[in-house]
C-alpha cells in the first residue's frame, strides 16, 4: 500500500518527553530501528510528522516524542512538551540513575542553503537507514526529509535528527542522550 506523505507546517511542532510507553499504532511509522544493548532497549521510528524514541532499561520506560501538535499523544505522564521553536536545551534526571539531555533548534536558512543541505542528507539515504524522503506538498517541488542517527553506548543512547520542512525552507535539529549514570 501506499500511503502519499506531506509534512505538516513547522510551527506546529512539539518536542516531548513521557515517562511512559507509547503504543506505535498512535503514529503513522515509516522507517523503525529496535537496539538492544545490554543496559537497556530502544525503538527509534520516524514518523510522518518527526520521530518517537522509545528507551527502556529494567522497568523504566522514558519516550520522546517530535510531532505535530495535531498528533494524538497519552496525556498522562508528561515529563515535558515544549513548542519546537528557536532552539532549547536542557538535562533532566529522570530517576536516580537515569538521565536524559536534549537540545532543539528550529533554523530558517535561505533556499539556497536549504536544497543544499537537503540534497546533501538526500544522497546519504543509499547508505543510511533511518531516512524518509516525503512527498512533495505541490507549492515546491521537493518533499521534506527525516534522517536520524543513532549512536550507542553500553549506558547511553544518543539521537541525532534533522527533519526539514521544505514550505518553511526550515531545519529542525534534534539531539538527546539517555545516560545511565
Amino acid at each position: 500500500m501506499d500511503i502519499s506523505t506531506v509534512r505538516p507546517k513547522v510551527a506546529q511542532l512539539t518536542f516531548q518527553l513521557l515517562s511512559r510507553s507509547v503504543h506505535p499504532e498512535l503514529f503513522q511509522i515509516y522507517k523503525t530501528q529496535c537496539i538492544q544493548r545490554q543496559n537497556y532497549s530502544a525503538r527509534i521510528d520516524i514518523t510522518s510528522d518527526g520521530h518517537v524514541v522509545q528507551w527502556t532499561a529494567g522497568k523504566l520506560t522514558t519516550t520522546e516524542i517530535a510531532s505535530s501538535t495535531l498528533q494524538t499523544v497519552p496525556q498522562g505522564r508528561h515529563i515535558f512538551a515544549l513548542p519546537l521553536r528557536d532552539s532549547g536545551k536542557d538535562s533532566v534526571q529522570i530517576r536516580e540513575g537515569v538521565e536524559y539531555t536534549y537540545e532543539y533548534e528550529l533554523q530558517r536558512v535561505p533556499a539556497e542553503m536549504f536544497w543544499m543541505i537537503q540534497q546533501q542528507l538526500n544522497a546519504s539515504s543509499q547508505t543510511h537507514e533511518l531516512i524518509q524522503v516525503f512527498d512533495s506538498s505541490g507549492r515546491i517541488a521537493i518533499g521534506g526529509l527525516s534522517f536520524v542517527n543513532v549512536e550507542t553506548r553500553l549506558r547511553s543512547l544518543r539521537i541525532q535528527a534533522i527533519h526539514t520542512f521544505p514550505d518553511d525552507l526550515a531545519l529542525v535539529k534534534t539531539q538527546s542522550t539517555f545516560k545511565l549514570t
